[in-house]
């Protein structure tokens, strides 16, 4: 695994523009919804944007209709 991801170095920048703006969305979200235990959890846990993307369609989705 780490030889190819050495030889296609590109599958990383591939990766982190993927991630980045999903994390970036998500912990901005959860900040601007005062959601301290999601804040964290999407800074700290990597799972290449399932959790963040989870996070922006359900939660924060669901917590924004109830401040309404």
């Amino acid at each position: 695994m780490e030889q190819f991801l050495q030889q296609n170095w590109w599958v990383w920048i591939v990766l982190t523009l993927w991630i980045l703006p999903w994390k970036g969305i998500a912990l901005w979200k959860a900040s601007r919804l005062k959601h301290l235990k999601w804040f964290i959890a999407i800074l700290i846990l990597n799972t290449f944007a399932l959790l963040d993307i989870f996070y922006i369609f359900v939660v924060a989705k669901k917590a924004e209709k109830n401040k309404e």
